[in-house]
């Protein structure tokens, strides 16, 4: 692995980290919030969807067109019952991508209220993407949520401005991927 994928790898490590430490909540003033939902507010799923598993799933097709290289599993589970199953991928000299399952519904997802929240569809299903970081570096990283059943299948890009495709949006890049990848979605998922 040459420096500068490894650097990449470390980056996206990094990233991930800090949603895992954060429970996927926003954070104020430096305190991530736990990602638990209140009982006035919508539910986390029970576990995370098993019809679609992305590091088998994602067609090679797309992994190829992007570049993207060899996957590495990215399953975590929060004490806080947030739980994610899948892979993370690198594009060398650009962005790195975890695509997972995860038991965060996507009305889940829009009731934290993150950062340039924004709902659209993909092949039918509804989808949210967010910022879900905090501080300097919030442009470099976007989440897209789409929904399946029983939860919502996530990608998490991270764009370090360095990179080749550092000046693009990190939500058009996440949101490109997935209107490639979520047709390969079951249609019972």
């Amino acid at each position: 692995m040459t420096s500068r994928a490894s650097t990449l790898l470390g980056a996206a490590t990094a990233v991930g980290a800090v949603v895992l430490l954060s429970g996927c909540g926003p954070s104020s003033g430096g305190d991530a919030k736990p990602a638990t939902p209140t009982s006035a507010g919508p539910s986390l799923a029970a576990d995370v969807p098993s019809s679609y598993d992305p590091c088998k799933d994602v067609p090679q097709g797309v992994l190829d067109a992007e570049k993207l290289g060899s996957p590495v599993t990215a399953n975590s589970d929060t004490s806080s019952g947030v739980k994610w199953h899948g892979c993370r991928w690198v594009k060398p000299s650009s962005y790195s991508v975890s695509i997972r399952t995860t038991n965060l519904t996507v009305d889940l997802v829009r009731s934290r209220n993150f950062t340039e929240a924004t709902e659209f569809t993909i092949g039918g299903r509804r989808a949210i993407s967010t910022r879900q970081f905090d501080g300097p570096s919030i442009k470099e990283a976007c989440t897209v949520d789409v929904e399946i059943k029983g939860g919502s299948l996530e990608f998490n890009l991270n764009n370090p401005k360095a990179t080749d495709t550092g000046s693009l949006n990190s939500c058009d890049l996440a949101r490109d991927l997935a209107e490639k990848v979520v047709p390969s979605l079951p249609a019972t998922a």
